[in-house]
């Protein structure tokens, strides 16, 4: 690992400022997670994450309503809100973020087609999503999902709160 990797500034950062860090994960299964906990202590600050791939895990364990989910689906900036939200909630955090899409290689429609994703995070100060729209594989998908996940982060531990797109 290199220590100017995305994970590390994040880390220093979240240490520094004493806070903790959640993540709800659909379409990345937990490649984020993987990531923060590549940092050495990342226990300080990182408190885990529910991998909610499935319609029933994100309303059991996320508290996603099953009417956002029904109206707007699982990959929408409703649903991404509300799976940040409810992960912050779960495991008491100070920063709860989400990510679902559409991996790939199928799954995609018109109005969604694959490597449409979406990324939340929840934190004192407010709310934001931001949406992409990857043309990778299923792999290369995933590793840019949780690379906007990282990068939407750091934003906001810059003090970015112009977070919303899409």
């Amino acid at each position: 690992m290199i220590p100017n990797a995305l994970e590390f500034q994040i880390g220093t950062l979240l240490r520094e400022r004493s806070l903790k860090l959640v993540i709800a994960e659909s379409c990345t299964g937990g490649l984020v997670g993987h990531r923060i906990t590549n940092v050495p202590g990342s226990s300080e600050y990182y408190l885990g994450s529910i991998t909610a791939y499935a319609y029933e895990a994100k309303v059991r364990l996320l508290g996603v309503s099953w009417d956002t989910l029904n109206t707007h689906g699982a990959v929408s900036r409703e649903t991404v809100l509300e799976m940040a939200r409810g992960v912050r909630r779960a495991l008491a955090a100070d920063i709860g973020l989400a990510v679902s899409g559409i991996a790939g290689p199928g799954g995609g429609t018109d109005e969604k087609p694959v490597g449409t994703t979406w990324i939340g995070m929840s934190a004192p100060d407010g709310e934001w999503a931001r949406h992409f729209c990857w043309d990778g594989d299923r792999l290369q998908n995933k590793a840019y999902s949780a690379d906007a996940v990282l990068q939407m982060l750091m934003a906001y531990l810059q003090g970015e709160r112009d977070l919303d797109q899409g």
